[in-house]
């Protein structure tokens, strides 16, 4: 079963940094219900053209397919890239 993240207010170009080192697949849920896989390069520039609100994400819903990647989005969230080694 996939785990989820709900992030808001992240960098983006620091957030991809974060999703390029995931192991697993990760998806982007769209308030439609879509799923972007954010491992592929068109999928980030669809949905973080939609979301993107003064150069950060305003909010995302992310679902993981590995939970050691749930949790490092987690820790992201929370303290930013400079604490997820913590």
């Amino acid at each position: 079963m996939a785990d989820t993240v709900k992030l808001s207010g992240v960098d983006v170009a620091e957030f991809t940094e974060v999703i390029n080192s995931c192991k697993g697949d990760v998806f982007m849920v769209t308030p439609y219900g879509d799923k972007l896989n954010l491992k592929s390069k068109l999928c980030q520039l669809i949905g973080f053209t939609r979301l993107i609100e003064g150069g950060k994400l305003a909010e995302a819903t992310l679902v993981c397919d590995d939970p050691e990647d749930e949790s490092k989005l987690f820790r992201y969230n929370l303290f930013g890239k400079e604490g997820m080694n913590k």
